[in-house]
């Protein structure tokens, strides 16, 4: 056997994932940048969600009183999460395959009372969501989501600032001229918390007599347009989002640049995945849940019971007698993908990575056995049994994957949804696109990784005992 061959057949080395066909990569990167584009928020990806099921053939499972197999069903929580069910042939018992997705990005949120008037300004303060550095969301054009109650209890939702006929908003940064004090201070008090105002309003109201009139007139604007009030901030849920859609990077398109990667990249091959999916040998979940950002808390996020109630529910249809019951064999004996990003190895900051165990872009869908902390705190450490399982369908399949590690040992790490699914007693491991400049209002990504994860999604779907 020749030194070649020997290599060949004894040592590992990471495959290019630009090996699948071409056209269908980039085709499918298009619908991925339509979705990104439009659904910045958890509720918009969860209306569209539904919307897209429903077109699919699914229906709401509290609309339904009795299952068989090829059943497709969801069941929304809160408009901010949602499961969806293909129903298998096999006894629901013997498990479920699973993948679990967030839909949450980092973010600034508004305070409950967030309105006043500064420099001839109106303003808003906000509180961030998810780990951010603060510095790269000042001077960036931003677009408003969410939604306002007015005071008869009707919903007002909006998306301001994504048209180009639209106003954006705006958070200024102190010029270079000023900023030799500033820019002394370490990075994480070059720009605090309090400093993220989002400037709304510039004309003043015409009356001498108004006090705070750019304020008042901001009042009045949103009052005439939609019938709300100061007040009515209290019970809002904005969002302020960068305004920039997806967009292809480099000379061959091989990468998309936008906001809110982390982690709809993997919910959307989960989810288009799921909808190919017809008469499974076993029961194939999709879960687009909430609140990952801030440690999976909250009735939407998986720290929640939002998912397990609508496993007992399906149980319940399946069996009237046994639900609950069935629902914990159901959950323990299941596959599950939670579907994260990693980090991509970066080759302007090296030395935060260590590169024997780091993610490359282009090298396909990435597992990561663990993530955590230090020591592997918090982290789901999936069992060597079920890795190999993993391992042998991707191969046998031609799915072009890797592993990978959120940087150096001491320096990195996350935490993603897994260890709330583990808790059941599952199989769990993460897997999903690597990212270069995770958290940052526009983060990066592979085409080919993209398409990558979305074909593992569809034969992890069909995996058997």
């Amino acid at each position: 056997m020749t030194t070649k061959e020997l290599e060949e057949k004894l040592t590992y080395k990471k495959k290019s994932a630009w090996k699948d066909d071409l056209k269908e990569i980039m085709d499918y990167a298009e619908g991925y940048k339509t979705f990104l584009g439009e659904n910045k928020t958890e509720r918009e990806c969860v209306d569209w969600a539904i919307k897209t099921a429903e077109l699919n053939g699914f229906k709401n499972i509290e609309q339904v009183k009795t299952v068989k197999p090829g059943d497709k069903l969801y069941r929304q929580h809160h408009n901010k999460c949602v499961v969806l069910f293909v129903v298998g042939k096999d006894d629901i018992s013997e498990g479920m395959n699973l993948c679990a997705s967030h839909i949450d990005s980092p973010r600034l949120d508004l305070k409950q009372v967030p309105l006043y008037e500064d420099t001839n300004q109106a303003v808003l303060k906000t509180h961030y969501y998810g780990g951010i550095k603060k510095y790269q969301w000042t001077t960036l054009p931003l677009a408003m989501h969410g939604v306002i109650f007015d005071k008869e209890g009707k919903k007002h939702s909006f998306a301001l600032g994504e048209n180009p006929d639209e106003p954006v908003f705006f958070i200024s940064e102190l010029l270079i001229h000023l900023s030799g004090e500033q820019m002394a201070r370490p990075a994480t008090k070059a720009v605090v918390a309090e400093q993220l105002n989002i400037i709304v309003g510039h004309i003043p109201l015409d009356d001498e007599d108004a006090k705070e009139s750019v304020k008042l007139n901001t009042l009045r604007i949103l009052n005439e347009q939609y019938g709300i009030t100061e007040e009515d901030f209290l019970s809002a849920e904005i969002e302020f989002v960068p305004v920039e859609k997806p967009r292809d990077v480099g000379f061959d398109k091989g990468m998309i640049v936008a906001y809110g990667h982390d982690d709809r990249v993997c919910a959307y091959p989960a989810f288009s995945a799921l909808m190919e999916m017809k008469d499974p040998k076993r029961t194939t979940v999709c879960v687009l849940a909430d609140k990952e950002e801030i440690g999976s808390v909250g009735s939407t996020g998986l720290n929640s019971r939002f998912f397990e109630n609508a496993v007992n529910e399906l149980t319940h249809l399946i069996d009237k007698q046994e639900g609950t019951y069935l629902a914990r064999k159901a959950m323990e004996n299941s596959y599950v993908l939670s579907m994260d990003v990693n980090a991509c190895l970066d080759g302007n900051y090296p030395d935060a990575f260590e590169k024997r165990n780091a993610a490359i872009a282009g090298y396909g869908t990435v597992l990561t056995k663990y993530t955590g902390h230090g020591g592997k705190s918090g982290s789901n450490d999936a069992n060597s049994e079920y890795i190999h399982k993993l391992v042998k369908l991707f191969n046998e399949n031609g799915i072009v994957f890797q592993t990978g590690e959120i940087g150096k040992v001491d320096l990195g790490g996350g935490g993603t949804v897994a260890l709330y699914l583990a808790s059941y007693g599952a199989n769990v491991v993460d897997m999903g696109v690597g990212v270069l400049s995770m958290h940052a209002p526009y983060e990066l990504i592979s085409k080919a990784d993209l398409y990558s994860t979305y074909k593992a999604s569809k034969v992890f779907y069909s995996i058997e005992d």
